[in-house]
C-alpha cells in the first residue's frame, strides 16, 4: 500500500505526491509503515535538533530561547535576528564570522538583508560559539573535517544507530549526513524520553515551549506545537519533517517530490493514528487550494493499493 497526497481542484485531482512515512507508537512500535523508511534519506534541517544536541555536549551554553533558536529554520523575525546576534556577541564575535549566505527575511515588506537573516543563522552562530568555547578553528567550521563536524557526525550516529555512509552539503553550506528516517525517528524518540535535566532534554524542552523560536510567528511547524502541547515537530526542506511526542510517540514523513505543501496534512494523518488530536490541530489538517482568491479544493491525504 502506498500514500499519496492529492491536490483536488474543483472536484479534479490535478496533481499526486508520493509519499514515504513512519510513525512509531509510545512503545516503539510501527503504527504506519509507507515507502523505503530504512533506506538513506536526506533529512536536510530536520537534524538541526541532533547538531544542537551535539553543540550542547561540546560546550555550547545556550538555553531556552536561545537553544530553541540553535536548532531553527527560522524566518527571519527582528527577535531571530536579534537573538543570533546576542549568540555570537556572547561569544566575542559578530556577523561578519557567519559562512551561512546573506538573504532576506520572510516578511518581504522588510528590505534589510545579511547573513543574520538567513533562516539556519541560528545554527551558524551556535556552531561558531562551540568553536570559541573549544579553541576550535571558527573559520573552517563548516569542513567536514572540522573537529566540530566530527563531533556533530558521532552524536547523529549514536542517536540513530546508524553510520553515516554518505555526507552532502546542506543549503547553508554546513555538511549534511544522510541517515534512514528509521534513524531519525530514533533520534527523536530519545530526544523525547530522556531524563530530566538532560542536554537532550533540554534541546526537546526548548523546541516546544519556544516554537516561535524554532521557526517563525506564521509558521505551521509553531502552529502545531501550539495546537498540541508536548510535541515538539522539525521540518526540514525538500518536503521531509519529523516530530515527537513527549510519551515516545514520534512520526518522520517524506514528500518524494520535495513539495513542503503536503507536509501540513501529512504531519496531522500521522499524528492521528498515534491518537494525538484536538481542534486546533484538526484544523491544521486541511491545506486548502485556492482559486480567485477562494478555496475550491484541498490537499487529501490517500492510501492506494498498486
Amino acid at each position: 500500500m502506498s500514500l499519496v497526497v492529492e491536490v483536488v481542484r474543483s472536484g479534479f485531482v490535478e496533481s499526486r505526491h508520493e509519499v514515504r512515512m513512519l510513525a512509531l507508537d509510545a512503545e516503539g512500535r510501527p503504527v504506519e509503515v509507507h515507502g523505503g523508511v530504512h533506506v538513506p534519506a536526506s533529512p536536510r534541517s530536520a537534524m538541526k535538533p541532533l547538531q544542537a544536541l551535539a553543540m550542547l555536549q561540546n560546550g555550547l551554553e545556550v538555553e531556552g530561547e536561545l537553544l530553541a533558536l540553535a536548532c531553527a529554520s527560522h524566518a527571519g523575525e527582528p527577535f531571530h535576528v536579534e537573538g543570533v546576534r546576542k549568540i555570537l556577541s556572547e561569544a566575542g564575535l559578530d556577523e561578519s564570522a557567519l559562512l551561512c549566505p546573506e538573504d532576506y527575511p520572510e516578511d518581504r515588506a522588510v528590505t534589510d538583508h545579511g547573513r543574520a537573516y538567513m533562516n539556519c543563522s541560528g545554527k551558524h552562530a551556535a556552531m561558531l560559539a562551540t568553536c570559541v568555547a573549544n579553541g576550535w578553528p571558527t573559520d573552517a567550521y563548516l569542513d567536514v573535517s572540522h573537529p566540530l563536524q566530527r563531533a556533530i557526525r558521532a552524536t547523529v550516529e549514536e542517536l540513530t544507530g546508524e553510520r553515516t555512509t554518505a555526507s552532502g552539503v546542506d543549503g547553508c553550506g554546513a555538511p549534511l549526513f544522510f541517515i534512514s528516517m528509521l534513524g531519525v525517528a530514533k533520534a527523536f524518540r530519545s530526544l523525547a524520553l530522556s531524563k530530566p535535566e538532560s542536554r537532550e532534554r533540554a534541546v526537546f524542552d526548548a523546541m516546544r515551549t519556544h516554537p516561535d523560536w524554532t521557526s517563525g510567528t506564521h509558521r505551521q511547524e509553531a502552529a502545531l506545537m501550539r495546537a498540541l502541547p508536548g510535541l515538539m515537530v522539525k521540518a526540514g526542506a525538500e518536503g521531509f519533517q519529523a516530530f515527537a511526542y513527549e510519551d515516545g510517540r514520534v512520526g518522520v514523513i517524506k514528500v518524494e517530490d520535495g513539495s513542503g505543501r503536503a507536509r501540513g496534512p501529512l504531519t496531522v494523518t500521522a499524528l492521528r493514528a498515534l491518537g494525538l488530536t484536538s481542534p486546533a490541530l484538526d484544523a491544521l489538517g486541511v491545506e486548502p487550494v485556492m482559486g480567485g482568491g477562494r478555496p475550491v479544493g484541498e490537499l487529501r491525504v490517500r492510501a492506494i493499493h498498486r
